[in-house]
């Protein structure tokens, strides 16, 4: 255990990486939290690596350390992480955006929809999926809900932090509050971890709600739920995007089709896993754009 009543420079407190073995990313945490300590950018900790922390600095740093080692998420301690490249406000009410999520927000971009497109964001959490694609698309007409008040009052509070005035957030329980309203385009990131699932006990995921993760049915339930209740909702010609876990890909992608959407697939996260699965309005008649 490293002394810390001694002066450490920024190189020796990145060293203490080491004191992280139950991280896969241990280097890229204590460069995370060093910046945070010393309010500057990841860069500055490689142009500076002999300036000494002050003892404010080197007891906070040493606080963010003993709880990551404890396995706090690195974005809990910081209270942000970044996702589409927007600084987004995160707590234990909501899952922590993941860059896997950026597929689904990537894969929609060239759809072709109208400039002023409806879009649904079901479940949004943090608003991460609703806001990147807001900031992408000034003109959409962008809904995010989630059944959980707590990380409604989140995404507002970075909806607003971001400026995007075309997101509308409240409160619903799936479609519950959404009744005569149809959209041109639906995305989800919903519960789809099965309740049994080894993983719920390891990592991060030990400290985000289950409710933003467990779905009955081997993980479906929730999926399947979207997709049929989703029919009532889309304009004809309209999309359904969902993400789900890298083992359901075949799943959702036979459940879209029993329900009757039109071109499904399923596209690969970055690390070329079944990540989103797609398909287009089974209403009948012309888009509607």
């Amino acid at each position: 255990m490293t002394d810390v009543s001694q002066p450490m420079t920024i190189q020796q407190c990145l060293l203490r990486a080491r004191e992280l073995p139950d991280s896969d990313s241990a280097r890229l945490d204590v460069e995370l939290l060093l910046a945070s300590v010393l309010e500057r950018d990841r860069s500055y900790l490689y142009t500076w690596p002999e300036k000494i922390l002050t003892e404010p600095q080197l007891s906070a740093f040493e606080a963010l350390l003993l709880a990551r080692r404890e396995g706090q998420p690195v974005a809990h301690l910081l209270g942000e992480r970044e996702f589409w490249g927007l600084p987004l406000a995160v707590n234990d009410s909501t899952l922590i955006p993941r860059p896997d999520t950026e597929t689904l927000v990537e894969s929609v971009l060239d759809l072709g929809l109208p400039d002023n497109a409806r879009v649904l964001d079901l479940g949004t959490g943090t608003g991460a999926i609703a806001l990147a694609l807001a900031s992408e698309y000034p003109e959409w007409v962008v809904v995010a809900v989630d059944f959980s008040s707590a990380a409604v009052a989140l995404a507002e509070r970075n909806r607003r932090a971001l400026a995007l005035d075309n997101v509308e957030i409240f409160a619903s329980d799936w479609f519950s509050q959404l009744t005569d309203r149809r959209f041109h385009l639906i995305v989800s990131n919903p519960p789809y971890i099965d309740e049994d699932d080894p993983h719920l006990s390891q990592g991060d995921v030990r400290f985000e709600p289950l409710s933003a993760l467990v779905a009955k049915n081997q993980g479906l339930a929730d999926l399947q739920h979207i997709i049929e209740a989703g029919r009532d909702h889309l304009l004809p010609g309209g999309w359904l995007f969902l993400e789900h876990g890298y083992t359901q890909g075949g799943a959702v992608r036979g459940l879209m089709e029993q329900a009757g959407y039109e071109g499904v697939e399923t596209l690969r996260d970055f690390g070329d896993n079944d990540r989103v699965t797609r398909g287009r309005s089974p209403n009948t008649g012309s888009a509607e754009w």
